[in-house]
């Protein structure tokens, strides 16, 4: 009987982790532990149905959120910061849970792709983090929307549905929006964040086509079409269509069909 930790124990102190370094260490942790063999495939746990959160930033509805200022002003920059850095701190968890969640029901290689995912994402939150206090502001500063967490809890229930919406349309959404932001970054003047978010979309792109190697073998071990199970999913659980203009190149590079990404768009 081996005396290794559970890795289902240990993501799940991962995700009940609130504070935001904490967690960046946690996460860090975890993938490091499981790639050395430290951790054993186990999961005695049920994962929680939230993750637990800092006190701050205020988290409100998507609706309620402020407008950010003009893109070029002080307030407006740091205001994209913040909401880049809480999607990424959100999307810690993301992975995390994606690994705890399903990880009995796939295998090892599901397993250690998506705790790599949740290490590369807690050193893209560290980068964002640092910028914004090189920008005067902290993450927290401002409030955020808490409209992330309901896709994981809309899927909950089934690994395809999970990957079809979080990676392959919520991440696939940065491969869009992303080039023209480095661009406006940019253009402002800001080198380091432009590198940042470079280094972000190389990342994404992997992030990506991890989610969709994993749905195509989730499709195949049903007998459906992949297309079509993506498509009939994503309506099913996402509210709203996909917008373009689409990045046709990364997201070619992510394995994402262009036919089907096509069919949602609106």
């Amino acid at each position: 009987m081996s005396d290794r930790t559970a890795v289902g124990s240990a993501i799940r102190a991962a995700l009940l982790t609130a504070g935001p370094q904490a967690k960046v260490m946690a996460a860090r942790k975890v993938a490091r532990d499981w790639r050395l063999g430290r951790l054993a495939f186990a999961f005695d746990v049920l994962m929680p149905n939230r993750p637990a959160r800092p006190a701050e930033p205020q988290l409100l509805a998507p609706s309620r959120m402020p407008r950010r200022g003009k893109g070029g002003s002080e307030r407006g920059r740091i205001a994209l910061w913040h909401a880049l850095a809480h999607i990424e701190f959100v999307a810690i968890d993301l992975a995390l849970d994606m690994a705890g969640r399903f990880g009995a029901e796939m295998d090892r290689e599901f397993v250690g792709e998506f705790l790599a995912v949740a290490a590369d994402e807690a050193m893209h939150f560290a980068l964002l983090d640092r910028h914004l206090w090189r920008l005067g502001s902290r993450y927290g500063e401002l409030p955020a929307h808490d409209g992330l967490w309901q896709a994981a809890d809309d899927t909950r229930h089934d690994v395809a549905a999970r990957l079809a919406v979080v990676p392959m349309v919520l991440e696939a959404r940065g491969l869009d929006v992303t080039p023209p932001t480095i661009e406006r970054v940019r253009g402002q003047g800001d080198a380091v964040g432009a590198r940042i978010l470079e280094r972000i979309l190389d990342d994404e792109i992997r992030h990506v086509a991890i989610g969709a190697k994993h749905f195509l073998a989730c499709a195949e071990s049903r007998g459906e079409d992949a297309d079509q199970l993506w498509i009939s999913l994503v309506r099913r659980h996402f509210h709203g269509g996909l917008k373009p203009p689409f990045n046709d190149s990364a997201r070619s590079a992510a394995g994402l069909s262009l036919s089907a990404c096509g069919a949602l768009a609106c």
